[in-house]
């Protein structure tokens, strides 16, 4: 069999090249990619394992909250929190801060994730993901944990998702540049298979939930509407819209083939704030973009720019091919502006 290098030796070969480096960051990156490996295999059996997409109740983010919401996230907390280098960590679907308990070794490290993105899709046998992102303790440490993890996206050392289709592949950033790794069953790793990925600049397809477009801003609507102008609107091109009902699912077509994924801001989840969440999908899906040459903006804001002001604060998300962005950012603005 052909070497492929492992996601743990690629993490210990970037580390050799920061001066200081303990070690501690692979070994946290080998449990979260173990823990990813366990979510696989429960997606993976899908009915065998029962009915995981039975309703147990309602998450913080009143959303009808799945059997395999439930397990993804304890199994994702049972794993990280034994290896000694997590200080707390912080899920979508808990309504508070997890610290890792007294008794078992602490570390400088937060992890902040969503367990299962795109849970909707399990009676249907659809993609599903697993989000994740890393950051560390900030010097001036809070009692209350929760302003711990209420830091920028710009000051994520790591971010990644899972993605779980016909392969299970890994795609993570450390914030230099993008690289992807698939789950070789035969041996239980992550390989590294997709070596610095980028986004084109430019694309022909969107995603959408174009359910919402009678809520949408003046701005997305102009943009969508010259897209499905096609080369007879102002655009002079043709565009595919392509929509999965998962944000990793949607996302990673966007990181290997180009396009732009959209959930702005709309009449019905105003006061929300948007429908996305900051920590959880924004921020990581962020970072990843614009480290694989993208961009990620609110419509108004740089999304790893805005100041965290609550666990599950949502915000508006554009991002993907950096043009695409651009010229929503330039219809928000020319809006703004009357």
């Amino acid at each position: 069999m052909k070497y492929r290098e492992t996601l743990k030796h690629f993490i210990m070969r970037q580390q050799t090249q920061i001066t200081g480096t303990t070690g501690e960051f692979t070994l946290l990156l080998d449990d979260v990619s173990s823990a990813c490996k366990g979510i696989a295999n429960l997606v993976r059996r899908g009915a065998l394992s029962g009915d995981l997409g039975a309703a147990v109740g309602i998450n913080i983010q009143d959303e009808s909250q799945k059997q395999l919401d439930v397990l993804s996230n304890e199994l994702a907390i049972n794993w990280c929190e034994q290896g000694g280098q997590l200080f707390a960590m912080a899920s979508e679907e808990m309504v508070d801060v997890y610290p890792v308990p007294n008794k078992l070794q602490r570390g400088n490290y937060l992890l902040i994730f969503d367990p299962l993105d795109g849970s909707s899709n399990i009676e249907v046998n659809g993609p599903m993901g697993t989000i994740f992102s890393i950051c560390k303790i900030p010097d001036e440490h809070d009692a209350d944990l929760t302003n711990d993890f209420m830091q920028k996206g710009a000051d994520q050392l790591c971010a990644g998702y899972v993605l779980f289709g016909p392969a299970t592949m890994m795609v993570l950033t450390t914030g230099n540049g993008v690289n992807g790794f698939t789950l070789n069953p035969e041996i239980g790793e992550f390989v590294l298979t997709h070596s610095n990925m980028t986004i084109p600049e430019d694309t022909q397809e969107f995603a959408i939930n174009a359910s919402n477009q009678r809520f949408w801003e003046p701005p997305v609507k102009r943009y969508i509407d010259e897209c499905l102008d096609g080369t007879e609107g102002p655009r002079g091109k043709n565009f595919n819209m392509r929509w999965v009902a998962a944000m990793v699912a949607d996302v990673h077509r966007i990181i290997t083939r180009g396009g732009i994924f959209m959930y702005p801001i709309d009449e019905k989840i105003r006061e929300k704030g948007g429908r996305l969440r900051l920590l959880y999908e924004a921020n990581p899906m962020s970072f990843i973009v614009e480290q694989a040459g993208g961009m990620a903006s609110t419509g108004r804001e740089r999304i790893l720019d805005v100041q965290p002001t609550g666990l599950h604060q949502r915000v508006p998300v554009i991002i993907g091919a950096k043009n695409e962005v651009q010229r929503l950012i330039d219809y928000h603005t020319e809006f703004d502006a009357g």
